[in-house]
């Protein structure tokens, strides 16, 4: 659906300047010079447009726990998972003796303290992973009596997750390690995956890693993924889906520097394609004013896709998504992209309306004029 708004939209502004001599009859002086000038504007094109990449973290709502919170919070789902399997039983079978209060107050001792040293944070952690090994023994102690079809399918899907949980725990303490593969940050969303993407504000988000690209003002989304990914290497796919969308090659593709990969620029020049950003290797001394102005102009257009990063995430709230699913976090995701180009279609209809009210011809202006997205130059139009 987004990729047919898009492609009406750029067919629609591509069409806009063609309305008006659509009833004039066709001249008759120079009909061989006319019919093959026709026939040449009517070949398709090799190269049109320029191709936008960039990517971002669509942060989820989940708090960012430590190991210690993480088995907290596991200990107590599987004591929930105890009752509910001891519960058939109840008079007849000798519940399993969990001592809850203690273990409560083994965690908040650690977790209130302000400051806790290293090793009272590993000596806690320790403590609660026994814990959680020792309530795992008693379910399969329960199993036999009760099957795990008692429980509901939240669960037992949590059940499943705190045993991967407990392996990760585990091995990260043995190896005293803070890095796991697939690491599990929450218990509710076990898909987030922490994503490092060095900014000022937070270093680590939680959430979906999203490439996106932008083509004359539109977003279109390249991918996304709940692991980590290198943007880099998006850009060869990215460019296909560019030709299978608009039948042509870019003329250029502007991104950042962490896709000007080897593989990236070989695959450029083969297809006659112009890839921003500087050159490979160490700068020439004497550098090319022509084509430092080219790397500004370059990275002014660039910051379209920045642009759509900062509307998507303050107006639609792509910097949060609240939803619990990951299938429903990625629908939320893309109908945030699709609500972003219905925006700027919208914008562009607004200021067709605003011309033909003020008497302004803004067809002499062009159909993809940036004004018609700033409402500053609509209220000077109004004075």
């Amino acid at each position: 659906m987004n990729e047919w708004i898009v492609q009406a939209g750029l067919q629609e502004e591509e069409d806009g300047g063609d309305d008006e001599h659509e009833d004039e009859p066709p001249t008759s002086s120079g009909g061989d010079a006319n019919s093959g000038s026709q026939t040449k504007s009517q070949e398709p094109q090799t190269h049109q447009g320029k191709l936008i990449l960039d990517a971002t973290c669509a942060p989820a709502d989940v708090a960012y726990l430590t190991g210690l919170s993480l088995l907290n919070t596991a200990r107590e789902k599987l004591e929930d998972i105890i009752v509910m399997l001891h519960a058939p039983h109840k008079g007849d079978m000798k519940k399993p003796r969990d001592r809850r209060r203690q273990v409560r107050r083994d965690y908040l001792r650690t977790a209130k303290n302000r400051k806790p040293s290293r090793s009272e944070i590993r000596k806690a952690i320790g403590q609660q992973l026994r814990y959680v090994a020792r309530d795992m023994r008693f379910i399969e102690q329960l199993v036999p009596h009760t099957p795990l079809m008692a429980l509901s399918r939240l669960q037992y899907r949590d059940l499943l997750v705190i045993g991967e949980l407990y392996r990760q725990q585990r091995e990260m303490r043995r190896s005293r390690s803070h890095r796991e593969d697939d690491r599990i940050v929450s218990i509710a969303q076990p898909n987030v995956r922490p994503i490092v993407r060095g900014k000022a504000k937070a270093n680590v988000e939680l959430g979906s890693k999203v490439a996106i690209s932008v083509v004359d003002g539109y977003a279109l989304m390249e991918k996304t993924s709940w692991d980590s990914f290198n943007e880099g290497t998006t850009l060869v796919e990215s460019v296909e889906r560019y030709v299978e969308r608009f039948g042509c090659y870019p003329e250029a593709i502007l991104a950042d520097k962490i896709y000007r990969t080897r593989e990236n620029i070989r695959y450029c020049k083969e297809h006659s394609i112009r890839l921003s950003g500087p050159k490979l290797g160490r700068p020439s001394k004497q550098p090319d004013p022509g084509q430092k102005k080219l790397e500004r102009q370059d990275m002014g257009e660039r910051n379209a896709v920045e642009g759509k990063f900062g509307e998507g995430k303050r107006i639609y709230g792509l910097g949060l998504i609240r939803a619990r699913l990951r299938q429903t976090s990625e629908t939320v995701i893309a109908l945030q992209l699709l609500v972003v180009n219905l925006e700027k279609r919208l914008r562009l209809l607004f200021g067709l309306i605003l011309g033909d009210l003020l008497g302004m011809d803004f067809d002499m202006i062009g159909p993809r004029h940036k004004s018609f997205s700033n409402p500053y130059l609509f209220q000077r139009a109004k004075r």
